[in-house]
C-alpha cells in the first residue's frame, strides 16, 4: 500500500485499514518509525470527504509543527490553529489545537456534527499529574461517532488502555503495535580516558581506572577525595567524539536551561572560529539570520550569532519565540549540527539526529533532582537515527568514573526495563465540576465520573478483591470453628475494601461538591450562586481568580494594571531571576489586595484539595502593565537580570493573560463598560511576540 508516494510499512497499512473500516485505533510505535503518516492519511481522508478533523497535542511546538506541515500540504484555507493564545482560521476543516481547547469546546455549546476524527498525539500524556485529566475528559465527552487515532511511543499497557476506551466509547478500539525500530539504537558510554565503551563493558574499564587513580585524600588525610582533574569528561569532549565518528547532527540533552546556553557558548569557544558547517551552509545561515534581523534587529546577540555560524545552537522553553522558531528551522534544514536542548525538544517534534547525548540520567522536576523514567529516557533516545539516512542511531551517555556507581543501576533499569504503564491522574478541576453540574443531572454526572480510566482501573481492582473474597468464602467449610471466625472477619474486611475502592472516584467528586457548597458557590440543592456562575468561565487558577472577581479586586483597575495582575496569576519567575521593575501606585494596591485573597482560607483549602500550588507572582505585574501600555518586548527585558533567556517565559505569561481576558469577557458579558475595557485591552496586548507562531 502506498501513500504520499511512500510504500507503507505493515503496521502503518494495518492502522489505515482499521481506520478505513470505521474503527478507532491506538498506535504504539517507537519514535521515528512513522506514526505521523497515519495522522497525515486521516487528515487527507477527512478533507477529501469535506468533513472536519481535529489534531491535539500536549505541547505548542508539536501543534505548531503540524499546523505548518498541513498548511503546506493542503493550503491555508484548509488548516486552522487554536492554542488559547493564538486563533487562526477557527472554522477550518482541519483544526490543530491544544487538548484543553477541545475539552472546553465539548463542555460548551460547540456542535460537532461534521467531525470525522480526532487525532490525539502523545496520548500517554493522560497520566500527566497536572494536565492528564483533560485527556480523560476528552475521550469521555467526544461523540461516539467520532473516530479516535491515538499515537504514543511509550504506552506499555496499551491493551488495558484500549479496553477502557472500548468500554467508555462503546466502539471498536484496535491496538497496532510496532516494537521494532526502523533505525535500531546503539548505546554507548563516553569518558575522556576510555573513549566510547559499551555499557556492559564499562564496569571492567572503571575498575582498571580506579586502580590507576586511587582517590586523593583531603588535606586532613580523611574523606573520599576525588580523582585528578584530568578525569573530568566535559560535554564538548563527548560532542567532539561524536563529530570524529561522523555522528552529527547531534542532540545533547541537558536538564537545565542555564547549561543549554552555557554549553553551546563553551563549544563555540572550543571551536575557536572554526565551524561545523561547510562554506555553503554557513552562507545560508548568514542569509537567514540577516533576513530575520531586519524584522527583529535586537533578537540575536553576539553569542548566539557566533554559535549559529559555527553550526551550534541551544533550545529551551524560556527562549524567545522567534529564536526557537529560527533554531527549529535551521535544524530542519540541517544547518544546526549540535543542539543543546532540554526535555521539551524530545516530545513529538519530528527532528531526529544521528546521535543523542545525555549529560546525565537525572532531571529537576521542579522540587528536586530525580532519575529519568524509562519513558522519558526512551522518548529522548528515540530521536537518534534518521529514517532513510542512517543505518543506526547512536545514544551516548557522558559519564565520569566517579559517577559510575550511581549511574550503573539506573542505566541497567533504563536499558532493560519496559516504559512505565500509563496510570490515570483523573482529578476533575473545579471548572469541570460546575460545568458538568450545569449541563447534567447528578446521576448523569456520576455516570461520567465512573467512566474515567481511573474508575475503570479501580473497578478492576475491586473485582479482583471480590474474587479473592469468594475464594476465601469457599474455603470456610473446610476450616475449624476458630479459624473460620477469623477467616470470616478477613472476608468482610476485603469486601468492604472492594466497595470502597469501587466507589472512591465518585466519593472524591462529592468531596469537591461539598467544598463548593461550604464556600457558598453552590446552594445545598446544588443550584448556582454567584461563585459557581463565575467559575463556569474560569479555567486558570480557578478558585483564586474567581475569588479575585468576587472580592472586587478587579474592579476599577486600569487596563495595564489589570493585565499585569492577570500575568501574575499564571506565571512565576525562576529562583535565580532578578527583577528590577518595581510595583507602584495602583499596581502596588492591587498586589496587596490580591495577596490577601491568595492567603484566604478558601484559596488555601482549594490548594489542599487539588494538591497543586497556587500561582502568584506579584513581580510579574509591572511587566504585564508595560506590555499593555505598548512598550516593546525588548524594553520589558531590560528590567530582568537572568543567566538564561527569559523571553519565552514572559511571552507565555502575556499569552496566558490574554487568554484569561477572554474568560473575563464571558464573566462580564452583561456589563457594557467591562466589555469595552476588556476589548480595548485585548487589542492592545495582541501584537508582536504574542502573535508569533513559535
Amino acid at each position: 500500500m502506498k501513500f504520499q508516494n511512500l510504500e507503507l510499512d505493515p503496521f502503518q497499512a494495518e492502522a489505515i485499514a482499521a481506520l478505513d473500516r470505521g474503527a478507532s485505533v491506538l498506535v504504539c510505535a517507537p519514535t521515528g518509525t512513522g506514526k505521523t503518516i497515519i495522522a497525515d492519511w486521516l487528515v487527507d481522508r477527512a478533507l477529501t470527504r469535506k468533513r472536519q478533523v481535529i489534531y491535539t497535542a500536549p505541547i505548542k511546538a508539536l501543534s505548531n509543527q503540524k499546523f505548518r506541515d498541513w498548511t503546506r500540504a493542503h493550503g491555508e484555507d484548509a488548516v486552522g490553529l487554536l492554542t488559547g493564545d493564538l486563533v487562526i482560521r477557527r472554522d477550518a476543516s482541519c483544526r490543530v489545537m491544544t487538548t484543553e481547547i477541545l475539552r472546553n469546546m465539548l463542555l460548551g455549546d460547540e456542535k460537532f456534527t461534521d467531525l470525522d476524527a480526532v487525532i490525539i498525539d502523545e496520548i500517554h500524556f493522560l497520566d500527566d499529574r497536572e494536565r492528564g485529566t483533560v485527556w480523560e475528559e476528552l475521550l469521555i465527552y467526544l461523540p461516539k461517532t467520532v473516530q479516535i487515532l491515538g499515537l504514543s511511543a511509550t504506552l506499555s499497557n496499551a491493551s488495558q488502555f484500549a479496553a477502557w476506551m472500548s468500554e467508555v466509547r462503546q466502539t471498536e478500539m484496535v491496538v497496532i503495535r510496532q516494537d521494532k525500530r526502523t533505525v535500531p539504537l546503539d548505546f554507548w558510554l563516553y569518558n575522556i580516558e576510555t573513549g566510547m565503551v559499551r555499557p556492559q563493558q564499562f564496569d571492567a574499564e572503571n575498575q582498571r581506572w580506579q586502580k590507576k587513580h586511587p582517590p586523593v585524600k583531603g588535606r586532613d588525610g580523611r574523606g573520599r577525595g576525588r580523582g585528578p582533574q584530568g578525569s573530568v569528561t566535559r560535554h564538548s569532549d563527548a560532542v567532539h567524539a561524536a563529530w570524529e565518528a561522523n555522528g552529527l547532527p547531534c542532540l545533547y540533552f541537558v536538564f537545565s536551561r542555564k547549561l543549554t546556553e552555557q554549553n553551546a557558548r563553551s563549544l563555540t569557544e572550543r571551536l575557536d572560529g572554526n565551524s561545523l558547517l561547510d562554506e555553503a551552509q554557513a552562507t545560508e545561515v548568514r542569509a537567514i539570520v540577516t533576513n530575520l534581523e531586519k524584522s527583529y534587529p535586537q533578537l540575536i546577540d553576539d553569542d548566539l550569532r557566533r554559535a549559529l555560524f559555527a553550526g551550534v545552537a541551544w533550545h529551551h522553553a524560556g527562549c524567545h519565540v522567534q529564536v526557537k522558531a529560527l533554531v527549529e528551522d535551521l535544524y530542519e534544514r540541517r544547518l544546526v549540527r549540535v543542539l543543546y536542548c532540554t526535555s521539551t525538544f524530545a516530545l513529538g517534534i519530528n527532528m531526529p539526529a544521528r546521535t543523542v547525548i545525555f549529560d546525565g540520567l537525572k532531571k529537576f522536576d521542579g522540587i528536586s533532582m530525580r532519575p529519568l523514567t524509562t519513558r522519558e529516557f526512551l522518548q529522548k533516545a528515540g530521536r537518534a537515527g534518521r529514517r532513510g539516512m542512517d543505518t543506526e542511531g547512536h545514544v551516548v551517555i557522558r559519564v565520569d568514573h566517579s559517577e559510575w556507581g550511581d549511574l550503573r543501576d539506573a542505566l541497567e533499569r533504563l536499558l532493560e526495563g519496559q516504559p512505565e504503564p500509563v496510570r490515570s491522574s483523573f482529578s476533575l478541576s473545579f471548572n469541570s465540576v460546575v460545568n458538568l453540574l450545569s449541563r447534567n443531572t447528578l446521576e448523569r454526572v456520576r455516570e461520567i465520573v465512573e467512566r474515567s480510566f481511573l474508575s475503570f482501573a479501580r473497578q478492576a481492582e475491586a473485582r479482583r478483591m471480590e474474587a479473592d473474597a469468594e475464594r476465601m468464602r469457599a474455603q470456610l467449610e473446610t476450616m475449624a470453628d476458630k479459624n473460620a471466625k477469623r477467616h470470616e472477619k478477613d472476608i468482610h474486611k476485603l469486601e468492604r475494601r472492594a466497595e470502597d475502592v469501587e466507589n472512591r472516584s465518585w466519593m472524591e467528586f462529592e468531596g469537591r461538591i461539598r467544598f463548593l457548597v461550604d464556600i457558598g458557590y453552590l446552594a445545598p440543592d446544588l443550584t448556582f450562586n454567584a461563585g459557581a456562575k463565575v467559575l463556569t468561565h474560569i479555567q486558570m487558577e480557578e478558585i483564586f481568580v474567581t475569588e479575585l472577581i468576587l472580592s472586587g479586586v478587579f474592579e476599577d483597575l486600569q487596563g495595564p494594571t489589570l493585565f499585569g495582575l492577570l500575568c501574575a496569576v499564571n506565571k512565576e519567575f525562576g529562583r535565580n531571576v532578578r527583577v528590577r521593575a518595581r510595583l507602584q501606585g495602583q499596581g502596588m494596591n492591587a498586589a496587596r489586595d490580591a495577596n490577601k485573597v491568595r492567603m484566604s482560607k478558601v484559596v488555601v483549602e482549594a490548594e489542599r484539595i487539588t494538591g497543586f500550588g497556587v500561582t502568584w507572582c506579584p513581580e510579574m505585574i509591572p511587566f504585564g502593565a508595560m506590555w499593555a501600555e505598548g512598550r516593546s518586548f525588548n524594553d520589558c527585558l531590560l528590567f530582568i537580570d537572568s543567566e538564561t533567556d527569559m523571553s519565552g517565559d514572559l511571552v507565555g505569561a502575556f499569552r496566558r493573560a490574554k487568554d484569561l481576558i477572554g474568560q473575563l469577557k464571558d464573566v462580564y458579558k452583561d456589563d457594557e463598560s467591562k466589555q469595552q475595557l476588556l476589548g480595548d485591552l485585548l487589542r492592545a496586548v495582541s501584537r508582536d511576540e504574542v502573535l508569533v507562531i513559535d
